[in-house]
């Protein structure tokens, strides 16, 4: 009696913290939501979920545990004798049954009518019932691994797989996938002999698990559901089905969600009540099924009605699927899918609708004997056999002979399909097409007209910059900095230390210069063991502070960095050491604290009795105490309860340090900050800092801070008709959205950048005051935007195949691209695209643009570059310059194939890299200056151990030279002004005979 008392206390012991854990998770989630003024997006997402699993997860239960508590009520029962139902059939009289069976009598059940139907012997129901076993074990194996995907999905922060529906293919690919997987054999093999032994119990808890999946997937799937209802129209039909392009976006997603729902809620209903039926009376061990009664019959045409309802729904999405076909030469539906695949839909939809309503009209006027019932198995063997037929041979015979023989005549016109919503999904449309023709004229006198170009070469990548900086500027063990960013910021003249001409006007003393930014972040797990206590965790080691500011172009004595703003200082004349006034003028530093970054993985309490750990300065350190507008109070009791059950965290309750005014901080990863706002955003992998004066009152209340976060977001879809999708799915995608988060505040805005992206209208309409005009960003932020690298990349891939609009050309594959290769320290790598500072062909002035060039596919010489514009009125805006296919234009292959084969280059580079040091050969640039190109690369000279990068030398080529030098302006002198190369500088002329041919 004791261990009942005992498991009594322990379950409503468990219930209760079950609730408390709950409890404490919303309201921590109310709370930190209401901080970041997003309360009413959470609100709607958590009342959305929470009706889409209780509603669905209610009707499957309903609808499953009800059809099998009918079975239950109408199958044979266990003690039915199969020789009973023989004597019957032989036409014997119950008299006679009475003498013969004297027990007949205490088994006969009056409630059971026998309608003639044929019983079913072993030879015949053994396999029946296997399969719909197995059927059922499939079932559990394909919901269970979609459920298992959006799991970890969610765990991680991505987003969600693409739904694969369960159709007979689907079973077809599981059953090839099972027998390879010992582990699904097993759990398929399992869950059927299971069935078959307990048919009753099982049966029901299966029920009961798929009501949970599938409340579970359309719980996951709550921003699909959302946006069905605040459909924005694209204005554009596609060319098949004339819908427009919101229906697939926005309505058929959801269609094939219902679909993956009520088929597996109709399948299973009816293989559980089948196999109820059929394991009844037990048919196994007697080795004979006596064959379905009137009221089994009736109860089975009626979940066999619904599911052919279903089936027919599916078919008939099936027809708008064929824009996503892959078994063309293009993306999109082909000439087979069109006149094979599509008319062959539409006929098994209509004949699966015809078998539903004749099984549904069944159910409803039931009659025990009907001639037409023969029809039936009929009908359903010709219906398999048809779709069979259609689904698989008909499509492969038109195919092959049809198809095949004269393909790019048959393909054509979709092969113009597939190019053109292509090029409108991935915004290639947007693409300002030109020739460029490399004229080799650069002179002495261009390059001094070019100066702002010149001044802005990249001669530091983020690498090397990065291994100096952790070196030289972390001060401290726990500073870390994760990464470098390019940027451009406007300095004034003295700044840079320009010398003053005669003729200089007000508007020569300033000039924007590319630079190399870091954020000096706080990593807690540097701190030594013994130092980890939970004090210094949460109470003392709070924040990271300051930043370096580079120039991309200039070198230190030494061949390190230059940097404009480092260290720091802690001085009444600021928190961080400049290299001029001008620079302090220049740059908005304040009280650089970053309590919200890339690593700043760890909770912390503010406002305590303890002081936190601001900077250190000297031997000693300086100490602070945050009185920004982030984190949410916890002085009352009640709230430090809420919030030690929700981080666990139970010493909370017990310090003795907190105040009414302490506040905890929590979520403060940038990344996850902004991916619990906006799960149904795709975020950029690099946000970047800026250092800017916001404008108090224009979205950034609290403490005045100048340092901020910018991450792109992308609107993205798998569902655009005829795009081909990029190796991740994505066959949409828009920067529709720029994120700004206050580095100190921890506040957040949201920001439209594409007004005209469909997308983010509907998520416009759906949270109204989520969103804001990219007008509202405050000017100095709006400065530093930039055009992000992800998307450019994704647009650049894109590209390299559907620049071909030609249908002939693209079906040849004539003219692929590809992008080139280059030696990066002593490996070969893809170009990565790269920002610059100079002024476009036929621009009149500089300007920050993102650029990757082309070279064609298996060759080596250049074909195009594709440039993406940044500043101003000009942002977003792409052009492609593409080279003349009868001249050679080296590429960056070609270029470092120069450089390593030069004799005396090579022979430098090999000398350093001997025993404790290695030559790293950095980017290497192409430079477009007025109608010529300039290529530049940076060779690096770092110890093997506690390596700091310093920059050697500076390569340059143009046209059929080549130079190494100390220094980019000695390189250049070498190449205009051959005549007075200084020393050290290495000119070695290109051979022309051997130059490699296009």
């Amino acid at each position: 009696m004791l261990w009942k008392w005992c498991l009594r206390l322990f379950v409503i012991l468990l219930g209760l913290w079950l609730l408390l854990d709950f409890a404490s998770r919303l309201g921590a989630e109310i709370f930190w939501f209401q901080e970041v003024g997003y309360l009413q997006v959470f609100l709607l997402r958590l009342v959305t979920k929470v009706s889409l699993v209780l509603f669905v997860t209610v009707v499957s239960a309903v609808y499953l545990w009800g059809n099998l508590w009918l079975a239950q009520k109408l199958k044979y029962p266990a003690s039915l004798k199969i020789a009973q139902i023989k004597r019957e059939e032989a036409g014997l009289s119950a008299e006679l049954k009475n003498l013969l069976s004297p027990q007949y009598a205490k088994y006969d059940n009056s409630q059971i009518t026998y309608t003639g139907v044929l019983p079913i012997k072993l030879r015949w129901l053994l396999p029946v019932v296997v399969i719909f076993s197995l059927l059922v074990g499939l079932m559990l194996a394909h919901y269970g691994q979609i459920s298992f995907a959006y799991w970890q999905a969610s765990a991680n922060k991505a987003s969600l797989p693409v739904i694969s529906l369960f159709r007979l293919e689907t079973i077809w690919a599981l059953g090839r996938q099972i027998t390879t997987q010992i582990l699904y054999v097993a759990l398929v093999g399992g869950v059927a002999i299971a069935i078959l032994m307990y048919p009753r119990w099982l049966l029901t808890a299966i029920a009961g698990t798929f009501s949970i999946l599938f409340g579970w997937i359309m719980h996951q799937n709550w921003g699909k559901v959302l946006q069905y209802f605040y459909p924005t129209s694209f204005n554009y039909s596609e060319p098949l089905f004339n819908q427009d392009i919101s229906f697939y976006i926005f309505s058929l997603p959801v269609w094939e969600l219902m679909e993956l729902w009520l088929m597996g809620l109709c399948l299973f209903g009816f293989l559980a009540v089948s196999l109820t039926y059929l394991l009844s009376a037990e048919s196994l061990s007697q080795g004979i099924f006596p064959g379905f009664s009137s009221q089994q019959q009736r109860h089975l045409y009626g979940v066999g009605g619904l599911l052919m309802l279903v089936v027919a729904w599916s078919y008939w999405l099936s027809r708008y699927e064929l824009v996503y076909s892959q078994q063309g030469v293009s993306y999109g539906a082909s000439y087979t899918d069109v006149t094979t695949q599509l008319p062959a839909y539409t006929l098994l939809c209509v004949l699966a609708v015809a078998i539903a309503f004749y099984l549904l009209g069944r159910t409803i006027f039931w009659r025990p004997k009907s001639t037409y019932r023969k029809f039936v198995g009929y009908g359903l063997s010709v219906y398999l056999l048809i779709a069979v037929a259609s689904g698989v041979i008909l499509p492969q015979v038109v195919q092959y002979l049809i198809v095949q023989p004269n393909e790019l005549q048959r393909e054509e016109p979709y092969i113009k399909r597939s190019i053109a919503l292509t090029r409108q999904a991935f915004d290639l449309e947007a693409i300002d097409a030109r020739t460029f023709n490399p004229q080799g004229t650069l002179t002495e006198a261009d390059i001094k007209a070019n100066d702002s170009t010149i001044r802005n070469i990249r001669l530091w990548d983020q690498r090397p910059l990065l291994d100096t900086n952790r070196q030289l500027q972390q001060i401290r063990p726990y500073y870390r900095f994760p990464g470098a960013d390019i940027d451009r910021y406007t300095l004034a003249s003295d700044a840079i230390e320009q010398p003053p001409t005669t003729n200089t006007t007000p508007t020569e003393l300033i000039e924007r210069r590319q630079v190399l930014i870091a954020a000096r972040e706080l990593d807690y797990g540097a701190v030594p063991q013994q130092a980890q206590t939970w004090v210094n965790r949460h109470l003392i080691y709070t924040h990271g502070y300051g930043f370096t500011l580079s120039p991309v172009n200039t070198v230190a004595p030494g061949g390190l960095p230059e940097y404009f703003v480092k260290d720091i200082a802690g001085t009444a004349n600021g928190a961080l050491t400049t290299s001029s006034a001008a620079i302090r003028d220049s740059i908005p530093i304040g009280l650089p604290r970053i309590y919200y970054g890339e690593i700043t993985n760890t909770y912390v309490m503010t406002g305590t009795r303890v002081r936190e750990l601001d900077y250190p300065s000297g031997s000693d350190n300086a100490y602070n105490i945050y009185d920004g507008s982030g984190g949410i109070s916890i002085g009352s009791l009640w709230r430090r309860w809420l919030f030690a059950m929700y981080l666990k965290d139970w010493q909370m309750l017990f310090t003795r340090d907190f105040l009414p005014e302490t506040k905890v901080l929590f979520r403060r990863n940038i990344n996850q900050r902004i991916r619990a706002i906006a799960p149904f955003l795709k975020f950029d992998s690099d946000p970047y800092l800026v250092a800017a004066d916001p404008r108090i009152g224009t979205g950034f209340p609290g403490v005045n801070n100048n340092l901020f976060w910018i991450v792109d977001a992308y609107t993205t879809s798998d569902r655009y008709p005829y795009s081909d999708p990029n190796n991740d799915g994505i066959n949409y995608i828009r920067n529709s959205v720029k994120v700004v988060i206050d580095a100190y505040n921890g506040t957040v805005n949201f920001y439209i950048a594409d007004s005209q992206d469909p997308i983010i209208q509907t998520w416009a309409n759906i949270f109204p005051k989520m969103f804001k005009p990219l007008s509202a960003m405050p000017a100095t932020i709006r400065n530093h935007i930039r055009y992000p690298v992800d998307f450019f990349q994704i647009q650049a891939e894109r590209l390299m195949t559907y620049h071909m609009t030609d249908p002939q050309v693209f079906y040849n594959r004539e003219d692929q691209w590809q992008i080139p290769n280059e030696i990066y320290g002593d490996k070969s790598r893809p170009v990565e695209a790269y920002y610059l500072i100079t002024s476009l062909p036929t621009v009149p002035f500089e300007e920050f643009i993102l650029l990757l060039p082309y070279t064609p596919r298996q060759r080596t010489n250049l074909i195009a570059w594709l440039a993406a514009r940044s500043d101003g009125d000009n942002y977003g805006k792409l052009l492609l310059y593409i080279f003349p296919k009868e001249r050679l234009v080296y590429g960056t292959e070609q270029i470092e194939a120069r450089i390593n084969q030069d004799p005396v280059i090579s022979q430098q580079i090999s000398l350093w890299n001997r025993q404790g040091s290695k030559a790293t050969q950095g980017n290497l640039l192409v430079i477009p200056i007025q109608q010529s190109l300039l290529y530049v690369e940076p060779i690096y000279l770092e110890a093997t151990q506690n390596s700091l990068p310093t920059l050697v030398r500076v390569v340059v080529a143009y046209e059929n030279r080549i130079v190494m030098a100390q220094t980019l302006e000695q390189a250049l002198k070498a190449i205009f002004q051959p005549e007075v190369t200084p020393e050290p500088a290495i000119v070695r002329p290109f051979e022309e005979g051997n130059s490699p041919s296009q």
